[in-house]
């Protein structure tokens, strides 16, 4: 959390202890809290300086608490952040752990050919943010505009008076900050320094500083006044790249009743793609990779969670493709036939039937974990079909009539699926209330509910309308003087 002083760390920690939640927090001042996943994901570790601060908080245990801490977080981030809006600090309330290991979990890339064009293209974007409800902790990647002050050191005057660099620059460290000039040698563990330094009330006065002397190569006390140039400047903006094309970054997170970032990304594409760009154009948008030359145009590219989310389903509807290919070509070796696998993968799309109003249901999200449980699912119910089918083959061999087969091998393979199906959503529940894997668990409980219900129907008609022309005829029949 960018603060300007341990005040704000204060207030903050005051409201904090009265959230009935939390045991206590510490407070980080000036520097990074110890490394966890958040300071190496988000690169919070490299935060210094006086203008920012860091408190972890420590919640009960949760089963002393009614809530979760997503909710918790939720909670209590309003009123800190207009703590921090009348100190004019930017409050951020980060979870442990964040999620994905994303910058943030909305980020916007912003590209361009000049710097000065990209920071007004990301101010314009995080005012898009602002003004779209559920977005919160917006930030972007520039400082502030703040005055500077460089001391330029006269190097051909200084070298005719026999004064280093070095010796200027110490000099100036020492009024700034003060100078350890000696060590008071008392046989302690750690001696204490003999500082040097400017009364309190001239810390930081340029004059003060200017007035400084060093000595000269004669032994003459010399002004710095004397020996360097002021120059009246402003702070260097921060320069990031990615990929080797420099970029600046619009960040921000969602909260309220939509927690996923893609609903609000989605929300904001129309007042993005209309902002115009330094160069007189609109701002272009990519959603999968940066552009190919950023120089010609200003881009928006869209990463964070969506970058996260598009691979993942990307790489695991891939993975689902594959697993059915090879479940097709398993089940032709075993049965010798091209048409029986197509029968017994008819299944595989009903457990959408199951897995998408289930999610509706509980009010959960489709998550990358309810993907690898469809992924599951498939094998589970491709083994139901087979059972039925190898049933069905096994009762014809006996002799049995076409007809009669395929109800015989629903009515008797109906118990073993039906516990079968039960032990396996028995197993889901246990996992149900996982922040993670509950997507998991609800693709495995509805899924295998509808579709081990549906293919106990779907399979024997469509064994039956596929093959009755070509089985019956395979069946003896009765002669007329049985």
């Amino acid at each position: 959390m960018p603060l300007p002083g341990p005040t704000v760390l204060h207030e903050l920690g005051a409201h904090l202890a009265t959230v009935p939640e939390v045991t206590d927090y510490q407070a980080y001042a000036g520097t990074a809290a110890p490394i966890n996943f958040n300071g190496l994901v988000r690169q919070y570790y490299l935060r210094s300086g006086g203008e920012v601060g860091d408190i972890q908080v420590n919640l009960v245990d949760k089963h002393h608490r009614s809530e979760q801490s997503h909710a918790i977080a939720t909670r209590v981030r309003p009123a800190l952040q207009a703590i921090g809006q009348r100190h004019g600090a930017n409050v951020k309330v980060v979870e442990v752990p964040p999620g994905p290991p994303v910058l943030s979990p909305l980020v916007a890339e912003i590209y361009g050919p000049e710097a000065d064009g990209r920071r007004q293209v990301a101010k314009a974007v995080r005012g898009v943010f602002a003004k779209t409800a559920g977005v919160v902790d917006i930030d972007d990647s520039s400082i502030a505009v703040a005055p500077r002050t460089l001391l330029l050191v006269d190097r051909r005057k200084a070298a005719m008076l026999g004064v280093s660099q070095q010796e200027i620059v110490t000099t100036l460290r020492a009024g700034l900050a003060g100078e350890a000039v000696a060590y008071l040698h008392d046989q302690s563990k750690y001696p204490a320094a003999a500082t040097i330094q400017l009364p309190a009330d001239r810390q930081g006065d340029l004059d003060a500083l200017l007035q400084l002397a060093v000595r000269s190569a004669d032994g003459k006390l010399v002004s710095i006044r004397e020996l360097v140039t002021v120059s009246d400047t402003v702070r260097e903006q921060p320069v990031y790249h990615k990929d080797l094309l420099p970029v600046n970054y619009v960040v921000a997170d969602m909260a309220g009743a939509v927690d996923s970032p893609l609903y609000g990304m989605f929300e904001m594409r129309g007042d993005v793609t209309a902002l115009t760009t330094p160069g007189g154009g609109l701002l272009s948008e990519r959603f999968i990779s940066p552009p190919l030359d950023p120089y010609r145009g200003y881009t928006l590219k869209w990463d964070g969670e969506w970058q996260i989310t598009y691979e993942t389903f990307r790489d695991m509807g891939a993975a689902y493709a594959v697993g059915l290919i090879l479940i097709y070509l398993l089940v032709v070796a075993q049965f010798g036939s091209y048409l029986t696998p197509l029968i017994i993968m008819a299944p595989i799309p009903l457990t959408i039937i199951g897995v998408m109003p289930g999610h509706a249901l509980l009010g959960a999200q489709y998550t990358a974990t309810s993907m690898i449980g469809m992924i599951a699912l498939a094998g589970i119910i491709v083994r139901n079909s087979i059972l039925l089918v190898d049933f069905i083959n096994l009762q014809l061999r006996a002799g049995m009539p076409f007809e009669q087969a395929v109800v015989s091998s629903a009515t008797t393979r109906a118990q073993p699926i039906l516990l079968t199906g039960l032990a396996a959503m028995l197993g889901a529940i246990f996992i149900l209330d996982d922040p993670i894997f509950n997507g998991l668990a609800i693709s495995l409980i509805f899924g295998i509910l509808v579709s081990t219900l549906l293919t106990l129907v779907v399979i024997p008609l469509l064994y039956f309308v596929a093959y009755r022309n070509r089985l019956s005829k395979l069946v003896p029949q009765p002669s007329q003087g049985d």
